[in-house]
């Protein structure tokens, strides 16, 4: 039985190179294809020779013709020329796919402010992104994004900002500040001014519930105000919050991202803390974050530009009416910040 010392590398080479001295007739031709130098081909082909054990190619004046035993290893040649242009193609329509998809993660208020004006101009840029979003928690954005789930994800943190992760790049979009809510009715609401904590010492409240980032950072404020508040309530969304407050349960203090239209609400800018949270991008570090991500978060730090310039008074105007500013800012807030009014869901962290 015969039995071929040959390592897989070797055959399919032998083979391919057998195929191309078929189709074209000459080792020069061969060689061509190949990008090798005539005397690298001729070596290849007395190598194939000596461990097949039998003469594959006969030269002549006119070319070089195969042997019968060359014509039956070039036909497998042939095949594997098929097999690898099928696999070249295929490999080039999944790196376009890869190129054009698009998978991003947002916490709610950032899903409702910057991802849709965000992903409007990525259309315009590149149309057939395939582009698709989740909601998702701040605290999970970072291992979506090391993990290869997500492409970009946004996310908040107070205070204290993300943990390091080699495999992540992050970067910061906007700092949100916190702002004061209360009823319409509250004895501050008239007042244009900023709010002052200890103007609220005595005030009941409505949290963000124990053990977040966000309600540690409400008791480092008040703390710092000198006063334990008075706690009422206590929620995982800024929009119960807000929604008790409007009811009269108490005030709170919201992300200016997070408000949410209502006839009941007074919001006021707070004074002197300086609370805020930041928003970030979080993308795979340096070249593994593809040009699709990098652009749409350069999008995302426009539109956070833009957002951050809004006047708290415009941030939560019903889209729906025509009542603020030049027809073209008034335009320019729709097309940007058209779906705040329609924060219905849970919009913390």
């Amino acid at each position: 039985m015969f039995e071929l010392k040959i390592v897989k590398g070797d055959l399919a080479e032998h083979l391919r190179l057998l195929a191309l001295i078929e189709e074209h007739g000459t080792l020069a031709a061969a060689s061509d294809v190949l990008e090798l130098s005539p005397a690298a081909v001729t070596q290849r082909l007395a190598r194939a020779e000596e461990l097949w054990g039998v003469a594959l190619v006969e030269r002549g004046p006119r070319g070089a013709h195969l042997t019968p035993a060359g014509q039956a290893l070039a036909r497998h040649g042939s095949r594997i020329e098929r097999e690898v242009a099928e696999a070249t193609h295929a490999f080039a329509a999944y790196r376009q796919g890869l190129v054009r998809r698009l998978r991003v993660g947002a916490f709610q208020a950032a899903a409702l402010h910057l991802l849709p004006p965000a992903m409007t101009a990525l259309r315009h840029r590149v149309p057939d992104v395939d582009l698709s979003a989740i909601d998702l928690q701040s605290s999970d954005a970072l291992g979506l994004v090391a993990g290869g789930d997500l492409d970009l994800a946004v996310l908040a943190s107070w205070d204290v900002p993300p943990a390091p992760a080699p495999e992540v790049d992050v970067v910061t979009l906007l700092e949100d500040p916190m702002v004061v809510v209360f009823a319409d009715d509250h004895r501050l609401a008239g007042s244009p001014r900023p709010v002052a904590l200890a103007d609220l010492a005595e005030e009941s409240w409505v949290v963000i519930r124990g053990g977040t980032a966000a309600r540690h950072q409400f008791d480092r404020v008040t703390h710092e105000a000198g006063f334990d508040p008075r706690i009422r309530f206590e929620t995982e969304s800024y929009d119960v919050a807000q929604a008790l407050v409007g009811t009269g349960y108490g005030v709170a203090l919201v992300s200016r991202m997070a408000l949410r239209p209502g006839t009941a609400l007074a919001h006021r800018p707070l004074a002197g803390t300086g609370a805020h949270r930041t928003i970030h991008a979080a993308t795979p570090h340096g070249d593994r974050a593809t040009p699709l991500a990098v652009t749409f978060r350069d999008l995302l730090a426009d539109v956070a530009r833009d957002l951050a310039s809004v006047p708290l008074s415009h941030l939560i105007v019903d889209s729906r009416t025509e009542s603020a500013g030049p027809a073209g800012e008034r335009r320019d807030m729709q097309g940007r910040l058209r779906w705040a009014d329609q924060a219905v869901g849970d919009s913390w962290l």
